[in-house]
């Protein structure tokens, strides 16, 4: 259904993007933020199906200002390999990223960003930093509890597992109590719990926090 394009961030870095385009008129674009595995099988599905459902969707690949290409599964080693780009990755030229992915699908209407894993702390600090969002959904964003301080400038949605070894659920816990404006749910599974690719898929609470996206995107994108 999609296929790769090239982006120009504002500080004229150029990155990859995977566009997912719907048939008809679009209800809205939507970002879709990778796990560490970069713009990878998975997550050009995901933008599939966003674009099924009526969403111009854009999976940037966040990790080209690394290493360009990056497209790997989801074994112990790649595992070790991903996590590795994390702290590579700079706030400021991240969001620079979001934001040309942002201003790609801004045509098709209100914008939203849906992100998993490292992918959902991007989510969060959109929301608190990156300006023409309308809406948040952030599934176990490990960094997120450390950026508990900062305050969403539009709507937003957690999803946590509740059996997630990667993030404590008393964080996930903090981080609901601390922004009661936000919807939080949890979920009776572990880290990644969305990735039908992982061995933590857990297909109930898959469906369910989606149906919920969608719903929240629904009211707030289109």
């Amino acid at each position: 259904m999609g296929k790769m394009i090239e982006l120009t961030a504002g500080d004229g870095h150029k990155l990859a993007a995977y566009r997912a385009e719907p048939k008809g008129k679009p209800r809205g674009g939507l970002i879709v933020v990778q796990e560490i595995f970069g713009v990878n099988s998975h997550i050009k599905s995901v933008a599939d199906g966003y674009a099924a459902d009526g969403y111009l969707a854009i999976a940037p690949a966040f990790f080209d200002r690394v290493e360009r290409g990056l497209d790997i599964g989801y074994t112990p080693a790649d595992i070790e390999r991903g996590r590795t780009f994390i702290p590579k990755m700079q706030w400021d030229k991240v969001m620079l990223d979001a934001g040309a992915a942002l201003a790609s699908v801004k045509s098709s209407g209100k914008v939203g960003i849906v992100g998993y894993c490292w992918g959902g702390t991007v989510s969060w600090v959109g929301a608190t930093r990156l300006s023409g969002l309308a809406g948040s959904v952030c599934y176990y964003g490990g960094g997120i509890a450390g950026l508990i301080g900062e305050q969403p400038k539009s709507p937003v949605m957690f999803h946590w597992g509740e059996t997630d070894h990667a993030i404590p659920v008393a964080d996930a816990k903090k981080v609901a109590a601390a922004h009661l404006e936000a919807q939080s749910f949890f979920y009776p599974a572990g880290h990644g719990f969305n990735c039908d690719q992982r061995g933590s898929y857990h297909a109930e609470s898959a469906k369910l926090a989606r149906t919920r996206s969608l719903e929240f995107l629904g009211k707030h994108i289109g």
